[in-house]
Formats: structure tokens, sequence, C-alpha cells
């Protein structure tokens, strides 16, 4: 089975990765909740909409600077994102 088909729970994974993936499930969460695609969510960032699936994913660690423009675009704080 391909890694990216199981439970992130369940695999191996550094620190970073288990960051990357747990604020890529809140992300996605918290768009979909607002009914946003990814378009939409990376036009009211100011992000291309490849990169928003690539955060989703838990594939890319996201600065500071990212993370704080996607919460923003979601409507709430970079803490309140962090922390779901």
């Amino acid at each position: 089975m391909d890694t990216q088909d199981q439970n992130p729970d369940t695999i191996d994974m550094t620190a970073q990765q288990f960051y990357a993936v747990g604020f890529g499930h809140a992300v996605h969460a918290r768009r979909y909740h607002l009914g946003y695609s990814q378009e939409g969510l990376a036009e009211r960032a100011g992000l291309h909409r490849s990169y928003i699936g690539v955060v989703e994913r838990g594939e890319k660690n996201v600065t500071l600077y990212v993370a704080t423009q996607i919460a923003k675009a979601l409507g709430i704080s970079i803490c309140e994102l962090v922390e779901r």
C-alpha cells in the first residue's frame, strides 16, 4: 500500500512531517467548512491553487508568512488554525 493512502497515525514520520500533515488537515477542514474551493482559497491568500493542494496533503512545510496568509484567508487567526 502506498504511504499516501495510509492513516498518518499509522506510519512513521518525522516531527516536521507530522506537523505539516496536521496543518494541512486543519486547512482542508476549515476550507471545506467555509465552502471554498482550493482555487478560491488560493486567490484569497495570494497563492497558487496547486500550492494549496500541496499544503493540504502535508507535502510542504509552510513558512510563518504563508501560514498567516492562509489563516487570514480562512477568516481565523494562525493560532486558531494551528490548534485544530
